[in-house]
């Protein structure tokens, strides 16, 4: 494995810095090196990866932004809990470890790569000082497909361009949708954008705010985006920063009168946007439309698996513990994940006696031991590694520690340590075949590899 020789120096200091201010590094924060879970881990040999440098942000001077909050009226039904399914079982007894081999290099702070679904074949890098990126076999295009630096608040780790998402018919309505942070107070925001004539330009004058809400500390902003099988935009919010989810009497997380700390749902096939018909708090006066599950402290990436519509949250945890969490595609929504009741499988606030027996538990946890944040990833749905289909695979920010977790036939989850890369992970990705590409925010982009043993 070869590494910079300041490397080990800067990584040790970016974590002691972390774990002093609790302000996890882009997906808040954690410490270092082998499995989590409730199931027993199962070791394999750490595979190599290439180290790119470390570039700094770029400083943008600060410009505002007009921001407004659109909250369309909507009745209906209360939530109902959703029926268990089983997933589309995997094959657990495969021995295999992970491994990441340079593709791009000399971003800045990339924090998301995905694609169009145009039959392109182009990935889309989005940096978290504003700019989203076109790479094309294996070469970046030298002009930005679009640049939002004169609208992003970048102040702090954790906040900048987080992510963006391609409407499902993308291919005939040019449509995407980015969040970020904006000018000048850091409020989350959710734009509409359109591409120019140009396919790999947007019109940068076309942007539309559907969606915004205040961020009351600099961390925990959340960030994904992602259309789920039908056709709705998921959105991660976090519970607003700081320490404890500190803000009002239970949290956020647990408040169903904010945005902040949930998963949300809303119909994009609107001037601004719809709440479904079928989302779970419709009707209910204690509630925002627009939730579709709640109790999450930091669900910086979460994913549709291609396959079966199931859904993988990495939520990042307070001090002690790391969480994947899950939802079937057969979910009818208002799960509640937990936060702050408990971090990952273990009371926090309160310290016991924390569970009614409403709480949806995590499907894997690892602590603090051995990393610092967790990342979520990708159901492995491409053709290269046969062995790796239905692995969910997800790695720490800090140690670069890989897991791979997979339900069995019988309904049980197994997870366990796969591999480690050289990188700080800031996010997964996949490509139109559904091959996974690794997202290292010091500045690189490196595509999956995978080895049997």
């Amino acid at each position: 494995m070869q590494k910079k020789s300041l490397y080990p120096i800067l990584l040790a200091a970016l974590i002691i810095i972390l774990a002093a201010c609790d302000t996890r590094a882009l997906a808040p924060t954690a410490s270092s090196s082998a499995a989590p879970t409730q199931i027993p881990p199962t070791l394999a040999p750490p595979a190599t990866s290439a180290q790119t440098p470390t570039q700094a942000p770029t400083q943008i001077p600060p410009t505002a932004a007009p921001i407004t909050t659109q909250v369309p009226s909507a009745t209906a039904a209360a939530p109902t809990l959703p029926a268990p399914t089983l997933t589309r079982a995997a094959v657990i007894n495969q021995n295999f470890s992970i491994g990441a081999a340079p593709y791009l290099s000399d971003l800045t702070k990339p924090v998301f790569v995905t694609h169009a679904n145009d039959d392109s074949g182009r990935l889309f890098i989005v940096e978290q000082g504003g700019r989203i990126l076109i790479a094309e076999n294996g070469r970046v295009r030298a002009t930005p497909f679009l640049n939002l630096r004169k609208k992003i608040n970048t102040d702090g780790s954790e906040r900048g361009l987080l992510s963006m998402a391609f409407h499902p018919d993308y291919q005939n309505n040019g449509i995407f949708f980015v969040d970020y942070t904006a000018k000048p107070d850091g409020a989350t925001v959710i734009e509409r954008y359109q591409v120019s004539a140009d396919p790999n330009v947007a019109d940068e004058t076309s942007g539309r705010v559907i969606l915004t809400f205040e961020q009351p500390e600099e961390n925990h902003n959340g960030g994904m985006l992602a259309f789920g099988p039908d056709g709705y935009l998921y959105i991660g919010s976090g519970d607003g920063g700081g320490g404890g989810d500190r803000h009002g009497p239970i949290g956020n997380g647990q408040n169903l009168n904010t945005l902040l700390g949930k998963i949300l749902r809303i119909d994009v096939n609107a001037d601004t946007y719809d709440i479904p018909a079928t989302n779970p708090f419709i009707g209910r006066a204690d509630a925002r439309p627009e939730i579709w599950a709640y109790g999450l402290r930091n669900p910086w990436r979460f994913s549709f698996d291609r396959a079966t519509g199931d859904l993988y949250i990495g939520d990042v945890g307070q001090g002690d513990f790391e969480e994947i969490d899950f939802q079937p595609a057969s979910s009818l929504g208002g799960e509640n994940y937990g936060w702050r009741l408990m971090e990952g499988l273990h009371c926090f606030n309160p310290s016991q006696n924390c569970d009614d027996g409403t709480l949806v538990k995590p499907i894997a946890e690892y602590s603090h031991d051995f990393g610092c944040s967790v990342t979520g990833g990708y159901v492995y749905r491409g053709q290269k590694y046969a062995w790796l289909d239905g692995q969910y695979l997800f790695a720490d920010y800090c140690t670069g520690i890989v897991w791979a977790t997979a339900r069995d036939a019988d309904g049980a989850w197994h997870t366990r340590r796969v591999g480690t890369f050289d990188d700080t992970i800031s996010s997964f990705g996949e490509d139109e075949a559904g091959e996974v590409y690794v997202v290292g925010h010091s500045g690189a982009v490196y595509t999956l590899t995978a080895s049997q043993q």
